[in-house]
């Protein structure tokens, strides 16, 4: 077998705002294996200041894993352990490489097009004018669970346009999350909390920085409204070290990206033992290309969440693959009319 990598760049359709900053682009790569003919694709999606993995001399780690594809890839996963986004990458080349078709690597009745996974619609930060164009857009659509990015903008601002949401649709009609993405400090964070509460919040994102583990426990215990840990599961590897943080924690939520924590078995592990603790979960993409959402979409089919998953984030792109994914009506479709554009 041969293995062969490149790097793609994303552009965004437009600016992307998060309290992390202004994203314009999104880098990425294709790990590619070819075999008698036999091609297997899957997508390494390093997200740049968020990533473990993002290390100055990550192309040469992707010309190590190329260079030792025979190794296997039980063995490559244990290697390249700290390097989630390489993991992700080749459980999906692997998977796609088996397949019958390189883009149906888990069929279901999703693939098939008879079903579809429930998401919801994301709100990426800026002027308040702009959040409210988002949101009149994706009630339009059909999405009856809204993510909004918050932390950017004025909290007094961001508290008009969740009361503006709730005037207009209750909590029956309109499920709200918040992604604060670790905005808030620990001394300010229960009270903006309680203030947030009190708009009906399904659950918030990361309200307080990842590494603040006492500082978030907590919160979790205190809280008004459910804490969801996304940042905090990044870069912890260890089934052990991942079994203390959520009995630490107690977190109400996890929110697992596969190219951040080890891909889908990282995720399955991480899933087991929130499940052990009765904590809930939900999934979402870490702005892959059609490639890496595709298969994250496929995978998160099979695990039978009833909760909407955080998928949306295909049409963001002006450069993204043609691909039979479709949003429609507040979910993500398979059109089985539709076939794939996959040139590099």
């Amino acid at each position: 077998m041969k293995a062969s990598y490149q790097k793609y760049i994303l552009n965004f359709k437009q600016a992307s705002g998060t309290s992390r900053g202004v994203l314009k682009t999104k880098e990425t790569w294709f790990l590619i294996l070819e075999k008698e003919g036999k091609i297997g694709v899957g997508e390494c999606g390093l997200f740049k200041g968020l990533s473990t993995d993002d290390v100055p001399h990550y192309e040469e780690i992707l010309q190590w894993t190329c260079l030792n594809i025979h190794l296997g890839l039980q063995v490559l996963l244990e290697e390249l352990y700290k390097f989630p986004s390489i993991q992700f990458g080749l459980e999906t080349a692997f998977a796609s490489f088996k397949s019958e078709d390189s883009f149906k690597i888990f069929p279901s009745e999703f693939t098939r097009g008879t079903d579809a996974i429930p998401i919801n619609g994301l709100i990426w930060m800026g002027s308040e004018d702009f959040m409210k164009q988002q949101i009149k857009e994706k009630l339009e659509a059909g999405f009856s669970c809204i993510k909004m990015k918050i932390g950017a903008i004025d909290f007094q601002t961001e508290l008009q346009l969740l009361k503006s949401i709730r005037k207009e649709f209750s909590s029956k009609v309109i499920e709200l999350r918040v992604d604060a993405n670790g905005a808030f400090s620990p001394s300010e964070a229960l009270e903006k909390l309680k203030i947030l509460s009190e708009f009906d919040i399904h659950s918030i994102e990361q309200p307080i920085k990842q590494g603040q583990i006492e500082d978030m426990a907590s919160l979790c215990e205190k809280t008004p409204l459910a804490i969801a840990l996304d940042e905090e599961l990044i870069g912890i590897f260890s089934k052990e070290k991942k079994k203390t943080l959520l009995q630490t924690i107690k977190p109400q939520y996890i929110i697992l990206k596969p190219s951040l924590v080890g891909g889908f078995l990282g995720s399955r592990e991480w899933i087991d033992l929130a499940e052990n603790q009765k904590s809930g979960w939900w999934i979402t993409s870490a702005l892959e290309s059609n490639v890496g959402l595709n298969a994250i979409a496929q995978w998160t089919y099979t695990l039978k969440s009833a909760l909407p998953q955080g998928l949306g984030t295909g049409s963001l792109f002006t450069n993204n693959f043609t691909s039979p994914l479709n949003v429609k009506n507040g979910t993500l479709q398979y059109q089985k009319n539709k076939h794939w554009n996959f040139n590099l």
